[in-house]
This record gives structure tokens, sequence and C-alpha cells, in this order.
């Protein structure tokens, strides 16, 4: 061991006077050395954590090699925004995809993608469409809850409708697909439900209340399910996986997308959001993903001291009301530049 680690220590040196007269000052500094001793540390702390998250999260158990030919994979919303990126990069595997939405696709789907019209929101349509799904293909090994709604309005704006359709889709919906779904996937021990949630699961904003609190209900949802799986149905092999987007590239958020100069926050694309959940089901991870990732701090908020809680959420909300201001404004003159030309 000596001898090994003089050798270490000669190699080194060795490399330091191969470094130009500054560098080899600034590594030989006390300073510069515990800084860089400290890096070091940090890093090997990351790994190990990464290490710890990564295993716990699969309970501590492998799963085998993905196959294609033994996944069914059921989305749900597969026909506009990231669930029809989703349907499309899932079906390029080769995997089989059943894709459920309230609207017929528009366009041409895969050879290997079936569609089938289903209102998530009724449990008894969604054992209707579970019934031909299994008549026709057998049980999903994948279930990717995708679909969701979203209105920008204020509580006191937004109908009683609205919010409760938000709440059907965006929460309820989750429910009863896992209770159609899950049971097939327990009794395998194998499968994979990816909840699609956001970073509003963390911040509550203004002109987005129900929003939020179906998503903040999607990633409860995703908690609790992980412990039924693990202590109640003893299916190990089960993975779990959430998504939480910022702002996406989608029909749902047009006004943010019409005036985006204004808005000035960064809006990715449906396909940065499908490699995430694409990569979490070919690698059969279970796992909690922030988009982008300089944003995992969200998942702090709530623990952070309330004033500074409230400042995070106030700057957020003025966003969002600059924009509201804004669109009265174009709406406004749109109007009279119209009662000119009559």
């Amino acid at each position: 061991m000596a001898s090994a680690l003089d050798l270490i220590q000669q190699y080194a040196q060795t490399a330091l006077t191969q470094l130009p007269v500054p560098a080899q000052q600034l590594l030989q500094n006390p300073i510069a050395q515990k800084a860089a001793g400290a890096v070091v540390a940090l890093g090997v702390v990351r790994s190990i954590n990464n290490f710890l998250t990564q295993r716990s999260l699969n309970n501590w158990v492998s799963s085998d090699p993905w196959d294609p030919s033994r996944e069914l994979i059921l989305l749900t919303g597969g026909c506009s925004g990231i669930g029809k990126q989703v349907m499309e990069d899932l079906a390029r595997t080769g995997v089989r995809v059943i894709i459920l939405d309230i609207n017929e696709p528009n366009f041409k789907l895969p050879a290997n993608v079936t569609f089938y019209r289903a209102n998530i929101t009724s449990s008894a349509n969604i054992t209707e469409v579970a019934k031909a799904i299994r008549s026709d293909h057998g049980e999903p090994t994948v279930l990717i809850n995708n679909a969701g709604v979203g209105y920008e309005c204020t509580i006191l704006e937004e109908s009683e409708q609205q919010i409760r359709n938000t709440f059907e889709v965006n929460t309820i919906s989750h429910f009863l697909m896992v209770r159609e779904f899950l049971p097939a996937m327990i009794r395998a021990n194998h499968g994979h439900v990816v909840t699609l949630a956001s970073m509003a699961s963390f911040v509550g904003l203004s002109e987005l209340a129900d929003y939020c609190c179906t998503k903040a209900s999607a990633l409860a949802f995703h908690e609790s399910l992980r412990q039924e799986l693990r202590l109640y149905y003893k299916a190990p092999r089960v993975r779990t996986s959430i998504i939480h987007p910022f702002w996406v590239r989608t029909p749902m958020i047009t006004v943010l997308t019409d005036y985006e100069k204004e808005f000035g926050q960064p809006i990715m694309s449906v396909q940065t959001v499908s490699d995430a959940i694409c990569k979490q089901i070919l690698n059969q991870n279970s796992g909690q993903v922030i988009l982008p990732a300089s944003k995992t701090v969200a998942r702090l908020v709530r623990g952070f001291p309330l004033w500074l809680q409230e400042f995070i959420r106030g700057k957020e909300s003025e966003k969002l009301k600059v924009l509201r201001d804004v669109q009265l404004l174009a709406e406004k003159a749109a109007a009279e530049a119209a009662n000119k030309k009559s």
C-alpha cells in the first residue's frame, strides 16, 4: 500500500512539473488545495447521494432488460401536445402503444399505435374501453397519465364547470386509471406508472389556483402510490415516475406563447419533456424529474421561510398579471380598430 501511494505521489509531482509556473504555484497554494479537496469531497457525496436515491426509488431491486415485445404502453391524452410527441417517440422504438383521448387523432397513426376514444373521467367508460384493450392487445404494462387541462382565470372568474373539469381530468382520472390497470402490474410484479405533474406542484400562482391544486395532488398521488406498492402489494418491480415540467409549448398555454416576449419566461419544447418520459420508461427506473434541471430548487420552496416563499410566489404571479394586462390592452386595441372600420 505504501509503495502504491509513493507511486501516486511521484506521478502527481511529475505531472505538476509539466504545468506552467503560475498553475504550479496555484496548485501548491494551501488554500487552493483545500478548495480542491472540498470540491472533490462534494463530488463524492453527490455521487453517493445519487446512488442511494436511485436504488431506494427502485426498492433496491433491478429490472429485467427492456424488451419492447413484452411491453404495452397506455397513454392518456395522446393526440396532441406532450402526449402526441411521447407516442411518436415510443412508437419509433418498436413498442406497442395505445392512446386514449376524448378527441380523434387528426393525423395518421404509426402501425404499432392504436387509438381508443375514451372519457378518462368516467369509470364506466374506462372499464368498457379496458375490456376492448385487453381483448385486442392484452394487459398494459406501462401507464402514462398524461392528459391534462388548464384555464387562465382567477378564482372568481372561473366557472364551476371549469373547476370541476380541471380536477376530474388532472387528478380524479389518475385514480380511475390506476384502479383499472394497476392490478395486472401488481400480479406480474412488473410495470410502470408515469404521472405528469408540473412545477406548479410546488408553488401556487395567481390565475392557476385549480391547476396548481391538481398538480400538487398529482405529486401526493405519486408518493402515496409508491408506498402502497411497496408495503401493501409487495410489488417492488412496479416502477413509478413523476415529471415536473416548467412552461411547455403546447396549445394549453397559447395565451403565453402569443405574448412570449412580454412574458419573458423560458418555454421548453414538447420534445424535451418527451425525452425525459421515454428515458424513464426505457431505463425502467422510478424517479422524480424536474424540467429543466436548473429549476430543481423549486421543490425546496415549501421549506423556505414564509417571507421568502411569499416573495417567490409574488414574483411569479406578477409575471402572469403583466401578461394579463398586455392581453387586455391588445384586445382593447383590436376592438377599437374594428369599431373604426365599421
